[in-house]
């Protein structure tokens, strides 16, 4: 008898031993699986990206405008796809959040200062919180405008006190080599030469900014739309021509600057290509402009031609040192597609024909081009 008690009792042990271990295994395997969940859900979009991004709430936005609004974040191209990682990795779970922690009602409109390295939970108690609307207003960078142009126009619009905070960034572009391949990828001496290292990646457009933005997040928008511009094909295109991107937007910008009619950007292109493939100086007037910081001008002295900056193309062969303006998505594609037509042709200079459209006169010979000029500099 006392055997068998004590034989029922081992077994009786054994079974809870076997019910703990196994409780204990499944509660290990639903704790892995709820934290690789919660990891791939739930944490920030990237922990090391501390990249500030700017998110405007309108007022009456529900939970999935928001969702939606802070997936997009990081921008969506033509057809709506994606550009870039946005602030949160999935719209319905951080709707499934805001539902089930009670707080969908308590979203509230306004500007916030997110970044990817949030998770969802701190960017809902930050959207939570609530933060009033701030001031917008439309500025427009039009097609050719030089840095210096873009940050004089931010002063007259009360956005910045003085242009310098603007310039100073852009003078190096240091603070935008991590977020911005582009920029990291400009050659480091060239950079350092160039007025502004970031002249010509100041995208052309309207933009919605904020009347009391800071110089930095204005220059991560311009840089953010060049981003989209300057594509996987575009820059494929550069590849295939042997060029970089910053030889493109260079010569895009000399085009931008030459170029005023319609039919113009792609033969100007065709032009320079052909110059430059034959070894000749591009000889263009445009970076003088650049230099001596002038426009409307359209003959310069023996002298100012003749000046050792490294932006004259008319003492040095090749692509000037830098881009002399920001060009428009226009000029980008001819400088990646110049007229075919013409570069067979082999016309291998051009001159103002008609100063009130800009349209231009092109000629094959050195003998053409003179006549050209001797006949229509009287207009100029």
């Amino acid at each position: 008898l006392h055997r068998l008690i004590r034989r029922q009792r081992q077994m009786c042990i054994r079974d809870r031993l076997i019910f703990l271990i196994s409780a204990g295994i499944c509660v290990f395997v639903f704790a892995f699986a709820f934290n690789k969940v919660k990891a791939k859900l739930f944490s920030p979009v990237d922990i090391n990206d501390a990249t500030p991004v700017e998110i405007t709430i309108n007022s009456g936005s529900g939970a999935s405008s928001i969702a939606k609004k802070l997936y997009e974040a990081g921008g969506v191209d033509e057809e709506g796809n994606i550009v870039s990682p946005g602030l949160i990795t999935s719209k319905t779970v951080f709707k499934i959040y805001v539902d089930f922690t009670g707080k969908s009602s308590k979203l509230k409109a306004g500007t916030y200062i997110l970044s990817r390295n949030m998770d969802i939970e701190q960017i809902v108690d930050v959207i939570c919180e609530g933060n009033p609307p701030r001031t917008t207003l439309k500025f427009v960078v039009t097609e050719g405008m030089t840095a210096e142009d873009i940050a004089d126009k931010l002063v007259t619009l009360g956005v910045l006190k003085a242009k310098s905070e603007f310039l100073n960034l852009c003078k190096t572009g240091e603070s935008f080599k991590e977020s911005y391949p582009f920029v990291a990828n400009i050659p480091v001496n060239s950079a350092q030469a160039r007025d502004y290292a970031l002249e010509g990646y100041l995208f052309p457009d309207t933009y919605e900014i904020y009347s009391d933005e800071s110089a930095e997040s204005i220059i991560g928008r311009m840089l953010t739309r060049f981003g989209q511009i300057m594509g996987d094909e575009y820059t494929a295109r550069a590849a295939k021509l042997n060029m970089s991107v910053d030889d493109v937007i260079t010569l895009a910008s000399l085009i931008e600057k030459e170029a005023r009619h319609e039919n113009d950007f792609t033969r100007v292109s065709a032009v320079f290509h052909l110059r430059l493939d034959k070894g000749m100086k591009l000889q263009s007037d445009a970076p003088l402009k650049y230099i001596f910081h002038t426009s409307g001008v359209l003959t310069f002295t023996a002298e100012q031609m003749a000046d050792t900056s490294l932006y004259n193309t008319h003492v040095y062969e090749g692509l000037p040192l830098g881009p002399i303006a920001n060009p428009g998505r226009k000029a980008i594609e001819a400088a990646l597609y110049p007229d075919e037509e013409y570069m067979n042709e082999g016309y291998l200079y051009f001159c103002l024909m008609d100063s009130e459209t800009g349209e231009l006169i092109y000629a094959k010979t050195l003998e053409e081009h003179n006549a050209n000029v001797a006949k229509y500099r009287p207009n100029w």
